[in-house]
């Protein structure tokens, strides 16, 4: 990858390329699903830390592209506990959806309609726990015509055996798995945007150590001009 960290303003509007196969963030809308702090302590297959990082990744990516959010609990106000808050602190944007006791989102007639009013068919979902607050309204969503990516370590189980269950459900289903690496250089697609600087950022959160590239990349260029 090669990146020029230089201070430039937004874009309002992403670059989409040619790729057919991948991503068109102009269509997509992502689905945060019940990271609420209860939950968290559940998760077995991936360090919290890790996944709580990746959610607030996916935060950070939406608002500089301009992908719209919608979250929702499953009864924040009991045991399951409240939404991670650095969701709407990095995503101010995003539309919070409560549920009247559904264990699926899907099953929330608001929820649906907030989903159909962006009138966006590629949808991008995480949550807590893979297996059931990701799977069924992500299985609900292919049925219902929409291209659906589920992150993966942007969402937890309760174990390793039940992750890999997940993974396969969600291949026979249709839904098409990923990570939030992936899914950052997916939306990304080019270096020559105004908003490089920024998203070169956000690779150190999905990858530490290439926050290190960085900086060491910032360091040669302050010697060389130093030096000059």
């Amino acid at each position: 990858m090669n990146v020029t960290l230089q201070t430039r303003a937004k874009s309002s509007v992403p670059p989409t390329g040619d790729g057919a196969a991948l991503m068109d963030p102009s269509d997509a809308l992502i689905l945060l699903l019940d990271h609420q702090s209860g939950l968290f302590q559940t998760v077995k297959d991936i360090p919290v830390a890790d996944l709580r990082r990746n959610v607030e990744m996916i935060a950070k990516l939406a608002t500089l592209l301009n992908i719209p959010i919608i979250t929702t609990a499953s009864e924040p106000a009991g045991t399951n506990g409240p939404l991670m808050p650095e969701i709407h602190r990095d995503a101010p944007h995003a539309v919070y959806v409560p549920r009247k006791g559904e264990v699926n989102a899907w099953d929330n007639d608001d929820f649906v309609a907030e989903v159909k009013s962006t009138g966006r068919k590629t949808l991008i979902m995480a949550g807590v726990w893979t297996s059931v607050c990701v799977m069924f309204p992500a299985l609900n969503a292919v049925a219902a015509g929409y291209d659906v990516y589920a992150v993966l370590d942007a969402s937890g189980d309760p174990s390793e055996m039940a992750s890999r269950i997940s993974l396969a459900r969600f291949v026979q289903g249709g839904v098409k798995p990923t990570s939030t690496n992936a899914l950052l250089s997916e939306l990304h697609s080019t270096w020559a945007r105004p908003e490089a600087a920024e998203l070169a950022q956000l690779y150190g959160l999905v990858a530490p150590h290439y926050a290190a590239v960085i900086e060491s990349y910032v360091r040669a260029q302050q010697a060389a001009k130093a030096a000059r």
